[in-house]
């Protein structure tokens, strides 16, 4: 698939997919004659990887590390490899879970502000909260 079809099935800019892929993350998994990007499934998977670490904190860095332990658990490895990446992606799910847990935390500290305001706006204009 293109780019553009891309771009509209992950929610992804085409500047962010480019983006992403000057820096390693995702390569196309083929061009056109003219030399438009080409796209499979497993490209689109990559990128939807990427987008929700995104709104984590992540880096680019750590999300290329994580690309690239999947990467590898997903080839033809030997045990003890195997072993030692999936202790790695257990600390990404951790991290991923402890920063879950601080945005659950950060919503619920922005809730209680904006129902402070909206009662604190009916005090001041005599409608209820």
């Amino acid at each position: 698939m293109h780019i553009g079809q891309v771009a509209a099935r992950t929610g992804l800019s085409l500047r962010t997919i480019r983006h992403y892929e000057e820096v390693g993350l995702v390569v196309p998994s083929a061009r056109t004659r003219g030399g438009f990007r080409l796209y499979t499934e497993a490209d689109v998977a990559r990128l939807m990887v990427i987008r929700r670490m995104k709104p984590l904190g992540f880096t680019l860095g750590e999300m290329g590390e994580l690309l690239a332990i999947t990467d590898r658990l997903d080839a033809g490895i030997d045990a003890a490899e195997r072993q030692a990446l999936l202790a790695r992606l257990g600390r990404f799910e951790q991290a991923a879970a402890d920063r879950c847990q601080a945005l659950r935390t950060q919503l619920s500290q922005a809730e209680e502000f904006a129902a402070d305001l909206r009662r604190r706006a009916g005090q001041l204009t005599g409608e209820p909260a």
